[in-house]
């Protein structure tokens, strides 16, 4: 019932955000190059509306709207739309992102990409699929080989832990990196074998919630940049198909945290 509810309200979300897409819509800014349109907005009402037609007494942690504090031990954590910019922009790369969390633990998650009609969804201890394929993580076990991904802050103009640094060394150790500009699509990647690793920092939970489930599933390795185990609550998050990690905490210690 968890499942097929995440799924559900993540494709009556993705409906909505469709209707809007490419076509002249209200833009405004929570930050300097922070977005939010009127998509993301009528996307979260309705998959929160989703949700609470079968779990009225569930808690919702959402990134436009304030829910009210934790009485429940389930949590949806819902990003209505990662990749807002590129959605303001027309760029067809962004996706509804809802995981459920209960008693501290993320156990579905469920990542759809509208554009490409790729549905992807994780159970806890269930494995992971894409449209109804099994995922599993890349085999590259050697850095200079692999193809990552990453994102920038953005408070980046303003603040010195920007992660261009990392980016900088990452250039210069791996085959190649990628900004796609939607984190939960990238740890999807990661957990689909297309992407060989990921990092980011200052993410919020719902960024990071259903994808890192993904890449669990998919066989991969999930961390801080300390390599310590990973807190969706937190400021950093290294993925990886598990083989290249240790190596990619390396990079990451010769360069600024947040």
């Amino acid at each position: 019932m968890f499942l097929n509810t995440a799924i559900t309200a993540a494709q009556a979300g993705a409906k909505v955000l469709m209707s809007k897409f490419g076509k002249t819509i209200r833009i405004e800014h929570k930050g300097e190059v922070d977005l939010v349109t009127e998509a993301d907005q009528a996307a979260e009402e309705t998959i929160i509306s989703v949700i609470h037609k079968n779990f009225p007494d569930h808690d919702i942690l959402a990134e436009e709207g304030d829910y009210g504090s934790r009485q429940s031990s389930h949590c949806w954590i819902i990003d209505p739309l990662d990749g807002t910019t590129n959605y303001a922009h027309g760029f067809p790369w962004f996706a509804v992102s809802i995981g459920l969390e209960v008693e501290g633990e993320v156990i579905v998650g469920v990542v759809f990409n509208p554009c490409n009609k790729e549905l992807y969804v994780a159970e806890k201890g269930q494995g992971a699929t894409l449209n109804g394929r099994p995922l599993s993580v890349s085999t590259i076990d050697k850095l200079d080989q692999s193809l990552l991904a990453t994102g920038f802050p953005y408070d980046r103009k303003g603040s010195v832990a920007n992660n261009y640094d990392n980016f900088v060394n990452f250039q210069q150790s791996a085959q190649a990196c990628r900004r796609p500009g939607a984190a939960s699509l990238d740890l999807a990647c990661v957990a689909a074998g297309r992407f060989d690793g990921y990092w980011e920092m200052k993410l919020k939970p719902w960024d990071v919630a259903a994808g890192q489930l993904l890449v669990t599933e998919a066989g991969g390795a999930l961390s801080d940049f300390a390599g310590e185990i990973l807190d969706i609550y937190g400021r950093e998050v290294i993925a990886s198909n598990g083989q290249i990690h240790q190596a990619m905490l390396d990079v990451l210690q010769t360069g600024t945290r947040p």
